[in-house]
This record gives structure tokens, sequence and C-alpha cells, in this order.
């Protein structure tokens, strides 16, 4: 029987749980000829040393901070990666060694937002402007919510700067999103840094964070009586989807 291999690349990997969680998930549902391993990169031009050494991968989940530069060393891009310029699942054809890219973080945000979604959240901030925040970005404009991306160092006009959060922008975006590192295990007193004395119980913060349970972003929000939800139902959607992607293609 042969093994095909799948894994997790990006830098540090310390936070994930996707091996954790597919290896659960073979043992549970008796796949055998699957096994899910982290490939630790500290410079993403050492992906393909990596699939020369294992000639056996047949798909990979990338996570931060490779999410946009994979993409100079893929072959064909899923509609919604030519959209947002990010990926997070890749599928290497087992016989041509073609790489085509996925965003399944776009399903897995979105079917996770939804439930918590009412009728005022029509403005959003996305904190960061990274891969995930792309993802976030698109997701929200397919359901009709305006947002606009904060950043430290805002690169364009379109973008604004932690600064210039005030009162009225804060209460005039009733949805806000989390897409950076800060607050993920083990830095866990970190948090972005956001105005919450104006956060009010309309609000709805989501942060991409899944390690801790409750960052600190999530707690300021929740003190301030807004509604608040983590990454994890966000992160086993996402590998559900690219599980669909990867079982699909070497069933063909």
């Amino acid at each position: 029987m042969k093994l095909n291999i799948l894994g997790l690349i990006g830098y540090p990997l310390t936070h994930s749980f996707s091996k954790r969680y597919f290896t659960e998930k073979f043992e549970n549902e008796g796949v055998m000829d699957y096994v899910y391993r982290n490939f630790e990169l500290s410079d993403i031009n050492y992906f393909p040393e990596l699939l020369k050494k294992h000639p056996d991968i047949t798909g990979l989940n990338v996570t931060i901070p490779y999410k946009e530069k994979i993409l100079n060393f893929v072959d064909e891009f899923s509609p919604e990666v030519k959209a947002v310029g990010a990926a997070n699942t890749l599928q290497i054809h087992p016989e041509t060694k073609k790489i085509t890219a996925y965003n399944t973080d776009i399903y897995g945000f979105k079917q996770s937002l939804l439930p918590y979604l009412k009728p005022e959240h029509r403005r959003a901030l996305i904190l960061g402007t990274g891969g995930a925040a792309k993802a976030v970005a698109y997701t929200l404009r397919q359901l009709d919510i305006d947002a606009v991306m904060v950043s430290r160092k805002p690169k364009n006009t379109s973008q604004l700067a932690y600064t210039d959060l005030n009162e009225k922008i804060v209460k005039s975006h009733l949805l806000v999103v989390n897409t950076t590192p800060l607050g993920q295990f083990p830095h866990t007193e970190k948090s972005p840094a956001f105005p919450y004395d104006f956060i009010t119980k309309k609000h709805l913060f989501y942060d991409l964070i899944y390690n801790p349970a409750k960052t600190t972003f999530l707690q300021h929000a929740e003190n301030q009586g807004a509604v608040i939800c983590n990454g994890l139902n966000m992160l086993q959607l996402q590998a559900e989807k690219a599980w669909q992607i990867w079982s699909q293609h070497s069933a063909l």
C-alpha cells in the first residue's frame, strides 16, 4: 500500500493543530493510506528541496508566514486564490508533480461566521493585512459587508492605522476580525492595539486564533459585552475542505 504524505508548512509550527487533527481523523475513520506531518520551513525557498526529499507528498496546508509567498512555487490557482492572492492548501499531483493552490480559509471563515451575523453587521474592521486578512476581506465582500483593513503601517490610503481608530469608527464598524498572530500561544498576553473602551454590546469580535480559546483580544471584547468567536470552527471547516480536495483527487 502506497502511503500518501500530507502536511503543513510554515514557521514556526508550535501553534499548529493540523497534525493532531488529521492524525485523530485518520485513526477514527480508518484511513490507512495517508499520514500527516509538520514541515517547519525557516525560509520558503526551501520548499522545492522539501518536495524532492519527500516525493510522496500529495497535499500540504500552508500557514503563517507563507500564504502569499507560496504562490511563487505553484502551477495552477483556484479562482479564489487568483482573487485573494493567498493560498492555504496545495494539491501536488502524483504523476505530473504539478501544484495546484486553493484557499479553504475562505470556506472555513464564511461558514463559521454566518451563525453569528446579524443585520447590523454591515461594516467591518479587519486587523492585519496578510494572507488571512485577504481571505477574510474577500469573504466579507461576498457577504456584502464593507470592510477596511487596519495595519501598524498602512500600505495605502484604503487602509487605516491603529492610531486612526476612534470612537466614531469603532462604533460604526460592528464586526471586528483579528487576523494577526498577536495573542497566540505562547505569547498569550499580547493583543492588537485596539481602543477596547469603545466596544459595545452590538459588536461581534472574531479572532482567527484558536489557541488559547479565549485570547486577550476576545477577553477585552467580552468584558465590554460584545459577542465573541474564536477560530477553532473555521480551522476544522477549512481542514475538512482541504481533505475533500486531497481525497477526491487521489480517488480519480
